[in-house]
This record gives C-alpha cells, structure tokens and sequence, in this order.
C-alpha cells in the first residue's frame, strides 16, 4: 500500500525533480518472421511487429494521464537481426532492406525508436554477421526510428578483435553518410561487451535469444530526484549519504515496477525487468555530474570522481534491487557526455578528459556514451579506443559499451548540437599516437582465467 506521505513524495519528484519513466520497451521475438525469400520475411517482420506492438502508444499515454507519471519514450527491440536475416540475405542492400521495414514499422504504431538491426559475434563473425554489420552505415542513414548495436566481446569468449576492427571503419562511414546531419547516425549504434539480452534503453536494446515471444522492459531516471535528496545531507558522513542513495533508488524504482505492471497487464504482455538507470537528460537539474558535485567534487572528473561515481552505482542498484522483483538491464549510473549538461561543462572547463571517462567506465553502468570526436580520427584508432572498453568489461565482468561520434567536418573547441534527449556536446580531442598495427592483428583476444568457472 501506498500511503498519503509517499504520493505526496512521488508527486513532488514527478513535478520538481525531473522524475519519469524513460521508457516503456517492448521486446518482440521475431524467430517465427525467418523466411529464405526475402520478400516474404520483410513481410512477416512487419507484420509480427504491428500486430503485436499495434496498442504499445495507446496504453502508455494512458497510463500516463491515469497516473500522473511522465513516460518520456515508447519502443521496441527486436531478435538481433543477423540472425532473423541469415537464410534470406545474401549481400548488405538486403540488410538495409530490413532496416527500411524495421522503420517502416515503428512508424506504423508511434515508437519514437526500434532497436535489434544487431549482431552478437563475441568469439567470430558468421558471413550473415558482416553483412550485416556492413549495411549498418546505410541502414542508419536512410531511417529514421532504427537503432543499431554489436557485440564485440564477452568475459566468456574474450574480444573478437576483427570485429573491433570492423566496427571503427563502420562507424567513421557511418559518420561520412549522415555528414549532413552531423553525423547523428553514429549517436544510433553502439558496441558492446557483455551486453546484456534485457536492456531497454536506446541504442543499445535488442530482443535476447533467451527471452520469450514478447516482454515488457521499463526504464526509470531519476537524477534530479537524487541530487535533490543528496541536497538535504549536504556534509554528512558516508553512511548517511549511502543510506540516502538507497532509499531514493528504492521510491524511484517503485514508481517503475507501477508502470510495468500496469503495462504488463493492459498489453497482456509479460512483464521482464526494471532497468533502474540514472539516465541524464540536457534538462537543468536532470545531470549525474551534478549528483557528483553534490557528493563533494567541484567538478565531475576531479581527483575522487571514479570513488564518487562507484559509490553512487552500488547504491543505487541496492536500492532498485529491493523494490522490484525483477531488476535487470544496465541498471545504475550513465555518464553519456552530450546528454548531460554537468558532464558538457566538466569538458569545457578542462576537468574532464577521455581518458578519465574511460577510467569512470570501470565502475559506471555503461562506458564512453555520447562522445563527439573530430571528424578527422582514423577508424584504427576509434577501434582502440573501442578494444580499451571492451577489455574493462570482459576482465571486470561487467557490460561496457562504446558510442563514439566522429563529427565529419567538426575538430576540438567546436560544439556539434544533437537536438532533443540527444543534447549538445563539446568535441573531444583524442590521442594521436597511433595504434594501426595492434588493430591490424587478426583473431581474438582470449577470456582472461577468471571465466573459467564451469
């Protein structure tokens, strides 16, 4: 039960805070869509998505004027679609012909995004994984809704360094053929390590291989709310501040487990996890550098910021953890540069570096999120860059991700704006010591000894 004290703090948070549901996702299996024509599988994907997706818009803005609670987001995730097209697609124009449909649909029920145009390939590459991890360049630049990820390693198998390699050709292409748009096809397509079957949130959301036919995934945000709590034990010793993170994660989360049931049963779709994610936004006052600021540092990425940002991740999964029976996703603290105003500021005040972020990665929910570089960076070193995240996460046992932007025409001190929960951001200046020939290696990098566990 829910009494007058907690609504009253709930709808406090919803008003002042910044406080909403970042997402209602949709996970759609689409194994039973495989077809060896082409034609009839872009037809049983459209479809499936459709039909079973076809009141998703409808019951979240319903809840939303029931309910008072801002859902900010509506998508879908589907199967990893390497594997949806292998039988039917014999060259990459056929991938990007299923990205067209995957877009096509989200257009047709009102998703602001679709995710899943993905592949897995952590130990090797089958020939349906490179074409489509070709086609992604195309595929982003002529949709709109679609999103796009690959998973490059795992504590398991180790990194799949060809496809390291791939990836950092693939995303400067990818920046040159959305060019005219800053390159914003590069903020849609992220790499991973250890990515996890059940995450919700854009770019990264794909349906898993485990999962069910269909699944309801929530995203909750609350950084304004945190700070703000934070605000009321300003100077207090660290079980204090600990205790505050906890109980804040645990009422934020709360909010979360409302809505997904909610959903779940108004969808008649069941309910997966609750991704409890302090995912900023541009808004003042919706900022993790800020939630850093307010634990003691002056600025995010000053000597203490990796101790602050591990403290506050711990303490908000403990907290998520008890509201909800089913937490999961990529659960704790973002730091994506452009869509955080305190992080913008931290970069153009000189307090924080790439090379920072990278050593924040270890102990925050995500990696190197939203970084604009200069057009100019080699795609060898985008892939060293990319091989540095995935060997945090395969050797910490934990998901990393990379979403670099390489802004064609754009270097260091100019600004590239993103628009909307996309933001703005600094461009970043990036090592230019070569890493070419370490790159150009073939094979993998082996599972460090710790995966050995069976």
């Amino acid at each position: 039960m829910i009494n007058i004290t907690e609504a009253t703090e709930t709808i406090k948070m919803i008003t002042q805070e910044n406080l909403d549901v970042r997402t209602i996702t949709m996970g759609i299996s689409l194994m039973e869509c495989i077809d060896s024509d082409l034609n009839r599988l872009n037809d049983n994907i459209y479809r499936k998505i459709t039909e079973t997706a076809r009141n998703l818009v409808a019951v979240g803005r319903d809840i939303e004027r029931e309910y008072g609670i801002p859902i900010v987001n509506k998508r879908i995730s589907v199967t990893p679609i390497s594997l949806i097209g292998a039988s039917a697609c014999q060259s990459s124009e056929d991938y990007v012909t299923i990205a067209k449909t995957l877009d096509k649909a989200a257009s047709q029920v009102g998703v602001n995004f679709i995710g899943g145009f993905s592949a897995l390939v952590s130990k090797g590459m089958t020939r349906s994984d490179e074409l489509l991890i070709r086609a992604i360049p195309q595929a982003l630049a002529s949709t709109e809704r679609v999103c796009s990820s690959v998973n490059v390693g795992s504590t398991k198998c180790g990194i799949d360094m060809d496809a390291v390699r791939l990836m950092g050709e693939i995303i400067l292409e990818t920046a040159r053929q959305t060019k005219e748009k800053d390159s914003l096809g590069c903020a849609k397509l992220v790499v991973f390590c250890n990515a996890p079957d059940d995450n919700p949130f854009m770019a990264g959301a794909f349906h898993g291989v485990t999962e069910g036919d269909a699944v309801i995934n929530v995203g909750v945000s609350g950084p304004g709310v945190v700070k703000t709590a934070l605000e009321q034990v300003r100077g207090q010793n660290f079980e204090i501040l600990c205790e505050t993170i906890k109980k804040t994660a645990f009422k934020v989360t709360r909010v979360g487990q409302l809505v997904a049931q909610e959903a779940s049963r108004r969808l008649q779709v069941p309910f997966g996890i609750i991704d409890l994610s302090l995912a900023p936004t541009p808004a003042i006052g919706d900022s993790v550098a800020d939630i850093l600021c307010e634990i003691g540092l002056e600025r995010a990425g000053a000597p203490g910021t990796t101790a602050a940002l591990a403290l506050l991740n711990d303490q908000v999964k403990k907290g998520g953890v008890m509201a909800s029976s089913y937490v999961g996703g990529l659960s704790g603290a973002f730091i994506p540069v452009s869509e955080d105003q305190g992080m913008i500021d931290a970069v153009e005040a000189g307090a924080l570096s790439l090379e920072k972020l990278e050593a924040m990665t270890c102990v925050c929910s995500v990696g190197l999120d939203m970084i604009a570089v200069p057009g100019t960076t080699k795609a060898s070193t985008l892939s060293g860059i990319i091989a540095d995240e995935m060997a945090i996460g395969m050797v910490n046992q934990k998901t990393t991700a990379v979403r670099l932007i390489p802004v064609i025409g754009k270097d260091v001190g100019e600004t590239v704006e993103f628009g909307g929960l996309l933001g703005h951001a600094p461009i970043m200046p990036v090592n230019q010591f070569s890493c070419q020939a370490f790159v150009e290696r073939q094979g993998r990098i082996p599972a460090p000894i710790h995966s050995f566990k069976n």
